[in-house]
C-alpha cells in the first residue's frame, strides 16, 4: 500500500461504514472518529473529516445523537480552541434537526464549545450561528438557540450583549409554544449573567409575560426564573414585582404549574427571603398542602420539613401539622409514601416535648400503614426520630412493624426490610438489636427464595461490620455453623455463602478456628451442589489466608481437600475444584 492510499485509508474506511446499511456499523464509526481524527492529523481532520461529517447528517437519530456528543470532546482533534470553532458548523446543522435528544446534545456540545473561543472568535463566528438558529424557518432551530445564549453571554461584547439580549426577547415571546418552553427554560441561566438592571428592565418584562403565557408548558417552566430574578432582587423589589406572580402560581388552574411550584416552595421560600416566607407563603403552603391533585400534595409532602425549619415552632404547629395530620391518612398511597420519607424531618424543629406529644402519634401511625412503601420509608429514616426522643419510645412499636414487614408475602418487600437493617442496627444500638432482631435475621438464612437467603447473608457481613468481629463470633457466626449441619441441603447451602461472606471482615482467629474447618468439613457433602460450592468458597478463602498470615492452612487441610474435589466424579465440582487449585499455587 503506497504511502498515499495509506494516508486515505483511515477516511476512506469511515466513509464506507457510514455509508453501511448497518445502524450499528456507522454508530461503531462515529465512536471511533477520534481514533480517525489521530490518524488523519489536526490539518487533514479540518480540512477533510469535519466536511465531510457535516455533509453526512442525514442518518438515523441515534448515529446523530452520538455525533452531536462526539463532536462536544473534538476541539483538540481539530487542532485546539483556536480552530475550534470550525465544529460549530455541523453542530449547527445538528441543533436544527427534528429529534429532540439530538438537539438538546448538540446544544450542550455547541455550549462546550463556545467556552473555549476566544472573544474574536464569538463575535465571528458563534453570535452568527445564534442568530441564524433565532430566526430560522423552523420551531426546532428556534428552540435550540435559546440554550446557546447563557454559556457566551459574559464572552460578548457590550454591543453584542445588547443585540442578544433583544434577540432573545423575540424568541420568548415566539409564535410556537415550544420556543418560549426553551425560552422560559433557559431563562434562568441567562438571568444569572446579567446585571441587575438588566434584569429588572428587560428579563423581569419576558418573566412575567411566560408567566401568564396561556399554555400551561410554559407557565411550569417559569419557576426556576422565578428563584433566579428574586435572588437579583432586593426583598422590597421582590415583594413589589414578584409576590402577586408567585400567588398566583401556587393557585394556578393548572395541576401542573401547582406541581412545579409545590416542589420547589423550599427553594423558592429561601430566595423571597424571611419577612415575606412569614407574611405570606404560609397560607400559600398550606394550599398546596391540601391540594386536590394527590401529585401536588406529594411534591409539598417532600418540601414540608425544609419549609418548616424557615419558620418559627409555634406556627408549624398551628398551620403546618394539621396538613401533615390530614396526609397521614391521604387516600393516596403516594403521597403517604413521601411523607413517610421526610417525616422524621419534623422532629429537630420541634424537640422533644412536642415530638412526642405531636409527631410520635403519626409516625406510629404510618408504621402500621397498608402499604409496605411506606413503612420502609418510615424505618429507613429512623436516625432523626431517635436522636431526639431516645429508641425507647420507638421501639414499641417499631419492632411490630419490622416483624411484619420481615414476614410479607411479597419477597422484595422483605427484600427492601434487610437491606435497611444493617441502618436500623447501628441507630437502635447493639443490645436492642440482640434481643430483638437477632433471631429475624436468622430466619432470613431459611428462607425460600434465594435473593432473600443471599441478601441475608451480606446483611450479616455488614452486621459484623457494625458491631465488630467479636460480637459476630459470639453471637451470629456460631448459629450459622450450626445450619451446616442441617439436613436440609439449601441450609446447608447457605452456610457456605454465609461464612464466604464473613471471612473478609473477621480476624485471622476466626477464619483459623471457624471458617476453615466448616468449609472443609463440607467438601464430603453428599450433595454436588454443596460439594463445588465449597470449592468455589475455597478459591476465595486463598488470597485471605495468605493475607491474614495463615499460609499454613493452604496445604493442610485446603489444598488436600482440593486434590480430593478435583477426582470428583461430577464435572462442575472437578471444575471448581482445579480452579481453586490454580488460584492457591499461583
Amino acid at each position: 500500500m503506497s504511502s498515499e492510499t495509506q494516508d486515505l485509508y483511515p477516511i476512506a474506511v469511515l466513509i464506507d461504514e457510514l455509508k453501511h446499511d448497518d445502524v450499528a456499523l456507522r454508530l461503531a464509526a462515529i465512536r471511533r472518529i477520534s481514533t480517525i481524527a489521530l490518524a488523519l492529523g489536526a490539518d487533514r481532520t479540518r480540512d477533510e473529516l469535519i466536511p465531510f461529517l457535516d455533509e453526512s447528517i442525514d442518518d438515523e437519530d441515534e448515529v446523530l445523537l452520538a455525533l452531536a456528543e462526539e463532536l462536544g470532546s473534538f476541539a483538540e482533534f481539530v487542532g485546539g480552541p483556536l480552530f475550534a470553532h470550525l465544529l460549530l458548523t455541523p453542530l449547527e446543522t445538528l441543533a436544527a434537526v427534528e429529534e429532540t435528544v439530538v438537539r438538546e446534545k448538540a446544544v450542550e456540545s455547541t455550549a462546550k464549545i463556545g467556552q473555549i473561543l476566544s472573544s474574536a472568535q464569538i463575535e465571528e463566528f458563534y453570535i452568527p450561528m445564534v442568530n441564524r438558529l433565532s430566526k430560522g424557518d423552523w420551531f426546532t432551530s428556534r428552540t435550540s438557540a435559546c440554550g446557546l445564549y447563557a454559556p457566551i453571554y459574559h464572552l460578548a461584547s457590550p454591543r453584542t450583549q445588547e443585540d442578544l439580549r433583544a434577540l432573545y426577547a423575540t424568541l420568548c415571546n415566539d409564535e410556537t409554544p415550544m420556543v418560549r418552553r426553551a425560552g422560559a427554560t433557559n431563562l434562568a441561566k441567562l438571568v444569572k449573567k446579567l446585571s441587575k438592571q438588566h434584569v429588572v428592565t428587560e428579563m423581569f418584562p419576558l418573566f412575567s409575560a411566560l408567566a401568564q403565557d396561556e399554555q400551561d408548558s410554559v407557565r411550569l417552566l417559569t419557576v426556576e426564573g422565578f428563584i433566579s430574578i428574586a435572588d437579583v432582587l432586593s426583598p422590597e423589589e421582590t415583594k413589589a414585582m414578584l409576590l402577586n406572580i408567585l400567588r398566583s402560581m401556587c393557585v394556578d388552574k393548572s395541576w401542573r404549574v401547582r406541581y412545579m411550584i409545590a416542589e420547589k416552595f423550599v427553594a423558592v421560600s429561601k430566595s423571597v427571603g424571611a419577612d415575606i416566607v412569614r407574611e405570606d407563603l404560609i397560607h400559600a403552603f398550606v394550599q398546596v398542602l391540601k391540594d386536590n391533585e394527590a401529585e401536588v400534595r406529594t411534591a409539598a409532602s417532600t418540601q414540608a420539613p425544609g419549609f418548616s425549619a424557615m419558620i418559627d415552632k409555634e406556627t408549624v404547629l398551628r398551620e403546618i401539622l394539621p396538613c401533615i395530620r390530614d396526609l397521614v391518612v391521604d387516600t393516596s398511597q403516594h403521597v403517604r409514601a413521601a411523607l413517610a420519607t421526610e417525616i422524621s424531618g419534623f422532629a429537630p424543629i420541634l424537640g422533644k416535648e412536642s415530638t412526642i406529644e405531636h409527631l410520635l402519634p403519626l409516625f406510629l401511625q404510618l408504621l402500621k400503614d397498608e402499604a409496605s412503601e411506606v413503612r420502609l420509608n418510615i424505618i429507613s429514616k429512623l436516625d432523626k426520630v431517635n436522636d431526639v426522643i431516645g429508641i425507647e419510645l420507638l421501639s414499641q412499636s417499631l419492632l411490630p412493624a419490622i416483624v411484619e414487614l420481615a414476614e410479607d408475602k411479597q419477597w422484595r418487600v422483605r427484600l427492601a426490610i434487610i437491606e435497611n437493617i444493617p441502618l436500623l442496627a447501628s441507630q437502635l444500638g447493639v443490645k436492642f438489636f440482640d434481643e430483638k432482631l437477632g433471631a429475624l435475621c436468622m430466619t432470613w438464612l431459611g428462607d425460600c427464595v434465594f435473593s432473600i437467603r443471599e441478601a441475608a447473608t451480606t446483611n450479616l457481613r455488614k452486621l459484623t461490620e457494625v458491631f465488630g468481629y467479636d460480637w459476630a463470633k459470639q453471637t451470629i457466626i456460631p448459629k450459622v455453623l450450626a445450619m451446616g449441619q442441617h439436613s436440609n441441603y439449601l441450609y446447608r447451602m447457605t452456610t457456605i455463602f454465609a461464612i464466604t461472606t464473613f471471612a473478609h471482615v473477621v480476624n485471622g482467629e476466626v477464619l483459623k478456628d471457624l471458617i476453615v474447618p466448616t468449609v472443609t468439613s463440607l467438601a464430603a457433602d453428599p450433595i454436588p451442589n454443596i460439594r463445588f460450592n465449597v470449592a468455589k468458597s475455597m478459591e476465595e478463602l486463598v488470597p485471605l489466608l495468605k493475607k491474614t498470615g495463615l499460609s499454613g492452612l493452604l496445604g493442610d487441610p485446603i489444598k488436600l481437600s482440593l486434590l480430593k474435589l478435583s477426582e470428583d466424579k461430577d464435572t462442575d465440582v472437578r471444575f471448581f475444584a482445579n480452579r481453586a487449585l490454580a488460584a492457591l499455587t499461583a
